[in-house]
């Protein structure tokens, strides 16, 4: 990607440094539970719920290695350009967009969905409207899921923020609405149809940042797509459980994944992301 000397975002707020003591209530199994379902999901609280540390944060100070310095320069790029994006769409269609602020983690971090530990991946929050990312996940990305590159880590960013112009549009209360009032494989379903439209969201951040900005180079877009594919429900799945159940999934197949990232990048258009109006995913 070619962003070195281009705007980074003022809307980064760095809790790096910040640490809790035992995490009263949080067990091993409520971890795995938050991984599977929050590993680039929209709000962990479903998990998390009620779950509060035992003792008080404690800042202590943080030093960030040049790796780390290079990851945060990063991000902050990517979230700018989603503002740009996202503020030029917004604006056509005659409304302003109000943009999430980005908080970098270290281990642990509070948030208005409550306590969660890096375990649970990066995650959107719509009850502060903040996307929260533990920069290690990134090395999780390239060893764990077998997806490196730049393009790769800025469509992590991307596809939260996805979940956020889900919220500022009102589909997320929409949606959260209708799987209260839902059976489990129900509410999973709709889960997954959110999950997708904010790929397809994603996609059209690098739609635009390829038309707009030249930001894009030869072999980004493929990165983004195995890093979609990467995360899909029938390969986590396979990997943990050894077998794929299809009731289960939240997030999508890897094949729904890559295509609905393709849809929103090849049109450019909200209306084309509506994954709650397709039969077919």
């Amino acid at each position: 990607m070619r962003w070195e000397g281009r705007r980074t975002s003022q809307n980064v707020e760095d809790r790096r440094g910040v640490r809790f003591g035992r995490a009263g209530g949080i067990g091993l199994g409520t971890i795995v539970l938050a991984l599977v379902a929050a590993y680039f999901g929209v709000d962990p609280s479903v998990v998390m719920q009620g779950v509060q540390p035992s003792q008080q944060a404690e800042q202590v100070p943080y030093q960030e290695s040049p790796e780390e310095a290079q990851l945060r320069k990063f991000v902050s790029f990517v979230l700018a350009d989603t503002e740009d994006a996202w503020g030029a769409i917004f604006s056509a269609a005659g409304q302003t967009y109000q943009p999430p602020t980005l908080v970098l983690f270290s281990g642990a971090v509070e948030s208005a969905c409550g306590f969660a530990q890096a375990a649970v991946g990066p995650f959107y929050c719509p009850g502060d409207r903040n996307v929260y990312i533990d920069l290690s996940f990134y090395q999780d990305l390239q060893s764990r899921f077998g997806a490196p590159g730049d393009f790769a880590q800025a469509y992590v960013v991307a596809h939260e923020v996805g979940h956020h112009v889900q919220t500022l549009l009102g589909i997320s209360e929409r949606n959260m609405a209708a799987r209260q009032r839902a059976s489990e494989e129900e509410a999973n379903a709709l889960s997954v149809r959110q999950e997708l439209q904010a790929d397809c969201f994603a996609g059209i951040w690098a739609h635009n940042a390829d038309r707009s900005r030249q930001v894009l180079e030869s072999g980004d877009v493929e990165e983004g797509l195995n890093a979609a594919a990467a995360i899909g429900d029938d390969r986590l799945q396979k990997q943990t459980r050894g077998y794929v159940s299809p009731e289960s999934f939240t997030h999508g197949s890897s094949e729904q994944r890559v295509r609905w990232f393709k849809r929103g990048f090849e049109t450019g258009a909200v209306d084309s992301c509506d994954a709650f109006a397709t039969r077919n995913l």
